[in-house]
């Protein structure tokens, strides 16, 4: 192909183309402890929003689901717009290949045509063609040659004489400079693809030589002009039905995808669920393996870490089941001896006076030592029957100000306490545990606080109805640092160093008076929550549900 052909061809074709934490920090059964403290928090159906968004621990069991929900989502749709991509990649270039091996092939297939055709016809008419030629004659030549060529324009041009065989046409744009040097200069047919008026146009030139078969050139030069417009239908229709074909194909592709993606994510999903099932406790989840790969072996690894799981859980459930019932046994067990101790040390203290100072100190410490023992019993005794679910609720409607007021004069604190107590706010409650979660709240800021201490009773709005709450602050040094949920923790004491003070009916020193509080909380629907105040201090708010007395209430 000369220089001019590259040249045309060029242009066409640019056209076209933490529960186990918390079990850990427990005592020598303290594994289980994070699972005795769930379910106590799963009878707190009724906890306000606010009090679940404040325990840090109402979320976790619902954020994981999510995420995975939206992890799977994420995969179908990855995988399903990889495929979809590449097929569409595929199609295009399908297309784009199919396209232009089509059309190369039908414009060579013509081309060649058109320049046999053209050299076959002027050599049979110039067989009888005198030179030098006179403008009618050259007429005669061009009408000729077209005849012969099925009609197509043809130019005959011998030095200034031209004659064109449709005298109609306009064949000044299509034959160009280019074409016609290539002809003059050259030694065989040249020809050359141009658009005119926007529709494609195939224009052969060759030089016609003398038949003396010396290939002198007789200066006579033929031009015949051919219509590209039904190859170029030709091709468009080819392309259009090829883009027609990439509808189903890409469609099928993504029908494909969802299929390819379903079978791929079932195991994810499977693996999800179990994921989660373990996440909220049943430690007999597993996942069914099938198969040799990567999806396979990831739910035996899942497996094993669940049997795993399931085989610590049994022990630390077995070794918290050996605590409590040893723990149950001693206190039992040193109930009847600190009951003859205790009497035994009332009289050594009633008889104090009469004794020599040294002796009566003795007394006095004797007495107050077995008090404070006998009470950590009675807590290590309530506690195990909170761990054994042996408890029982025994509620009765009740004006909470009155019961608030009967704890504080119970124990000599309505001078040393400040009180915003409403009147006629009632609710079902059971009055012996209330009074214990008083008495360790007030307890607890009278003597690690620093007064006033302020006890208020108020109603809030809760997602499932209305709540009382009931709030303790003192205006001590507040919490230590990251002691806001540990303060509830079994024996947990902010200050280790801090001396034991004189024994009351609150438990003071026992470390569970606290953990004693949270559990009747927990008990009654409700819970409390430990901070420090705006102003300073420390804060402990009980919350409650303030629902209307039933009749199955026990």
């Amino acid at each position: 192909m000369n220089r001019t052909e590259k040249t045309a061809a060029s242009r066409t074709e640019k056209a076209a183309a933490s529960r186990m934490e918390k079990a850990a920090a427990s005592r020598t059964g303290k594994a289980a402890a994070s699972r005795m403290e769930k379910a106590a928090t799963s009878r707190t159906g009724g906890t306000p929003a606010a009090s679940r968004a404040d325990d840090g621990r109402g979320g976790r069991g619902v954020a994981p689901k999510r995420r995975s929900r939206r992890l799977v989502g994420g995969l179908r749709v990855r995988l399903v717009v990889t495929f979809v991509v590449v097929a569409l990649i595929s199609a295009v270039t399908a297309t784009a290949l199919a396209y232009r091996d089509a059309r190369t092939a039908v414009l060579q297939r013509t081309q060649n045509a058109a320049v046999n055709d053209l050299r076959e016809r002027v050599t049979a008419v110039a067989a009888d063609f005198d030179v030098p030629p006179d403008q009618q004659s050259l007429s005669r030549f061009a009408a000729r040659v077209s005849d012969g060529l099925g009609g197509n324009i043809v130019v005959a041009r011998y030095q200034d004489l031209s004659a064109v065989s449709d005298s109609l046409a306009d064949t000044r744009a299509r034959i160009t400079t280019e074409l016609r040097t290539a002809v003059t200069t050259g030694d065989g047919a040249q020809f050359q693809r141009v658009r005119w008026r926007g529709d494609p146009y195939l224009v052969v030139g060759t030089p016609v030589t003398f038949a003396d078969g010396d290939r002198r050139t007789s200066g006579l030069e033929v031009f015949a002009i051919t219509d590209l417009r039904a190859e170029r239908d030709d091709t468009t229709a080819l392309l259009d039905s090829v883009r027609t074909g990439m509808v189903p194909v890409v469609v099928l592709a993504a029908v494909l995808a969802l299929l390819a993606a379903g079978t791929v994510l079932r195991p994810v999903r499977k693996l999800g669920r179990a994921t989660r099932e373990l996440a909220a406790g049943d430690l007999g989840s597993r996942v069914a393996v099938s198969g040799h790969d990567e999806l396979a072996d990831l739910a035996r690894t899942f497996n094993e870490t669940a049997d795993a799981l399931q085989a610590s859980d049994t022990e630390l459930r077995e070794q918290e089941a050996k605590a409590r019932r040893f723990v149950a046994d001693v206190s039992h067990e040193l109930r009847t001896p600190l009951a003859a101790m205790a009497m035994v040390a009332t009289v050594l203290e009633e008889d104090a006076d009469q004794l020599p100072p040294d002796a009566a100190r003795a007394a006095r410490t004797v007495g107050a030592e077995t008090a404070r023992l006998s009470r950590l019993v009675e807590d290590l005794m309530e506690i195990s029957r909170f761990d054994a679910k042996a408890v029982r609720l025994n509620a009765a409607e009740a004006d909470l100000a009155d019961t608030v007021r009967a704890s504080l004069a119970l124990r000599g604190w309505t001078d040393r306490v400040r009180t915003e107590l409403p009147e006629g706010l009632r609710a079902v409650v059971d009055r012996r545990r209330i009074d214990v979660i008083v008495a360790n709240l007030v307890g607890n800021a009278l003597r690690h606080g620093a007064p006033p201490v302020t006890v208020t009773l108020a109603t809030a709005p809760g997602a499932d109805g209305e709540w009382v709450t009931l709030e303790v602050a003192d205006h001590g040094p507040g919490l230590p640092p990251g002691t806001g949920e540990r303060v509830f923790d079994r024996f947990y004491k902010a200050d280790t160093a801090r001396t034991r003070g004189a024994a009351d009916d609150t438990g003071q020193g026992s470390g569970l008076g606290t953990a004693i509080a949270l559990e009747n909380a927990r008990l009654h629907g409700g819970t409390i929550e430990a901070a420090d105040g705006p102003r300073g201090g420390a804060v402990f708010t009980l919350r409650l549900p303030l629902r209307p007395m039933r009749e199955d209430t026990e």
